[in-house]
């Protein structure tokens, strides 16, 4: 037994260092940070090809790249993690209160419609292309919650509540958008099959048996075909069978894949999406001048942190809701610039909305990466000046 706990306690050791945001955050930009340097390298091919492979069972028309896996399957875990974490919040949490719910959730909705307008208009006004308004409507909650640990580390606890709700919320109705907007053959029957795995599931998980606990992910994985049959993107299926999992047996559940999600699956989703080739400085500044590539940007930087600070203004008027841990003005203004990340599901987003390898879609790609970064610097000025103050108080 000793020796079996001297050999697990490295892998105890690793998988809690992953399970912290900081490193989680990390671990995602280093990812985007190789994928983007190798693609613009004497060696550009061979990032092309490795996006490429194919593997999977052809039969069951799932002869996928492994860049398609990365954004069907990966995420899809990753979704299944960021449901559990909003449903302990809504059900357990300081969110369980209605009256604390509202703010955040009005203000991932305001910070979703604004960058959407936004983008539209810029695009509207210019020969651009208004297939890509959802791209800069989500935040990256694994990039926004690091560098909120790293930069706010005198922020109140209430910011984090508020940023993870809001950030969690506008990436499930990201997903709604996907599903409806960006699903081009939807087929019924596989849809409707879905559903016997996925109440199999729920009855399994809420036994809460161990004997039964080796069903649950071969259930899970049904669901995912089957959603993937659909012509649903397949990430739909994470976000239903998180919210069938009592908060309970969410917590273990989220324990024990937070680092898989965090340390693999964001990370390499993010090297397959982010290797965006910048072919010289004249087409890299044709790109980013692009109408494509300017509404991204005005919706990442600019619509975000507007339209959350406008809804939560207004929620606020309307009906007196009161903010997670009676948050100040500064720190409504600090979540809706970190907001402004998008990343993961803008860079799916792009991906779906103008396909893959399009002038188009490499100038949303180029955007995201440009305006998440961006937005993340100025957070991280807002966040020390909050610091700051807070110490001269």
């Amino acid at each position: 037994m000793a020796g079996t706990t001297m050999r697990w306690a490295p892998s105890r050791r690793i998988a809690e260092v992953l399970r912290t945001e900081t490193v989680g955050g990390v671990l995602l930009l280093a990812a985007a940070v190789v994928a983007l340097g190798w693609a613009n390298s004497p060696w550009s091919g061979a990032y092309e090809s490795l996006g490429a492979v194919r593997i999977g069972p052809a039969a069951w028309h799932l002869d996928l790249t492994l860049a398609a896996w990365a954004a069907d399957g990966l995420l899809a875990l990753f979704f299944f993690v960021a449901g559990l974490e909003l449903k302990r919040e809504l059900v357990a949490g300081e969110l369980r209160e209605v009256r604390r719910a509202v703010l955040p959730v009005a203000a991932a909705v305001g910070g979703m419609a604004v960058p959407a307008l936004l983008y539209v208009l810029v695009n509207l006004a210019g020969p651009g292309d208004a297939r890509g308004w959802a791209v800069p409507t989500a935040t990256d909650i694994a990039f926004a919650l690091a560098v909120l640990a790293v930069a706010g580390s005198r922020a109140p606890a209430g910011l984090r509540t508020f940023l993870l709700t809001l950030a969690v919320v506008d990436d499930l109705l990201a997903i709604g958008v996907i599903a409806v907007f960006y699903t081009a053959h939807l087929a019924v029957l596989p849809l409707l099959a879905a559903l016997v795995p996925l109440a199999a599931f729920g009855w399994v998980v809420r036994r809460g048996g161990r004997r039964d606990g080796w069903l649950l992910p071969p259930l899970a994985v049904a669901v995912w075909l089957l959603v993937h049959a659909s012509g649903v993107h397949a990430t739909v299926a994470g976000v239903l069978l998180a919210f069938l999992v009592p908060v309970r047996r969410g917590e273990a559940l989220e324990h024990r894949l937070r680092p898989v999600s965090a340390g693999f699956a964001v990370p390499v989703f993010a090297f397959f999406a982010a290797g965006v080739p910048l072919a010289g400085a004249a087409s890299l500044g044709a790109a980013v001048r692009s109408p494509v590539a300017l509404g991204v940007l005005a919706g990442l930087v600019l619509g975000k942190p507007v339209g959350v600070l406008a809804a939560a203004w207004l929620t606020r008027r309307l009906t007196g809701a009161a903010a997670p841990g009676g948050l100040a003005r500064r720190d409504l203004v600090a979540a809706g610039l970190l907001s402004g990340i998008g990343f993961t599901v803008s860079l799916l987003i792009a991906e779906l909305a103008f396909g893959p390898g399009t002038a188009a879609g490499e100038q949303a790609r180029l955007a995201v990466l440009a305006g998440s970064c961006l937005s993340a610097g100025i957070a991280v000025v807002a966040l020390r000046r909050r610091s700051v103050l807070a110490e001269g108080a």
